[in-house]
């Protein structure tokens, strides 16, 4: 294979990595709770969500969102995951072709360039539809909530470089 292609191919597949765990996490289904009646949210966003709205680790930012607000992030959730589910079940099928390309210890390159080449514009729509979702939720957010939400993603980040600078060492 030549370069370009490895590099294509490589960078096809780290988008789609990175799309899949994106969907992962935006994509969780609300259950009732079965003890108490309840709602109790599967996977990642599990507790009680007075972070951005169950986005980008739940707790992680703690932005003191009031009931309008936490309902109304609720709401734009609900309504991503429902409009988005054909293109999520798409995303799905179209994954499970590529794994299939390596099953039985022989790996197909042909197939898996076809198969992420036809998985790489849905993954561009997707991301296009988290970023709309994504504005949609800071739209509800005050602006002192939009401040808390920056100075929250700046310490983030300045701890990530320290670590990568650690590591690095």
């Amino acid at each position: 294979m030549n370069k370009l292609g490895r590099y294509k191919t490589f960078a096809i597949a780290t988008l789609s990595a990175i799309a899949l765990a994106t969907s992962i996490a935006v994509a969780q289904t609300v259950t009732t709770n079965q003890d108490t009646g309840q709602s109790a949210q599967k996977g990642w966003h599990r507790g009680d969500h007075r972070g951005f709205g169950g986005m980008r680790g739940g707790e992680f930012f703690k932005l003191n969102l009031t009931d309008d607000q936490k309902a109304k992030m609720k709401q734009l959730r609900e309504s991503f995951a429902t409009a988005n589910k054909p293109l999520m079940d798409q995303l799905r099928a179209k994954r499970q072709e590529l794994r299939q390309a390596s099953q039985g210890g022989t790996f197909n390159e042909a197939l898996a360039t076809q198969k992420l080449t036809e998985i790489a514009p849905l993954e561009a729509k997707m991301m296009g539809e988290r970023e709309k979702l994504h504005q949609e939720m800071l739209s509800v957010l005050t602006p002192e909530q939009k401040a808390q939400l920056d100075q929250a993603k700046a310490q983030f980040k300045a701890r990530r470089n320290g670590m990568r600078q650690r590591n690095n060492q």
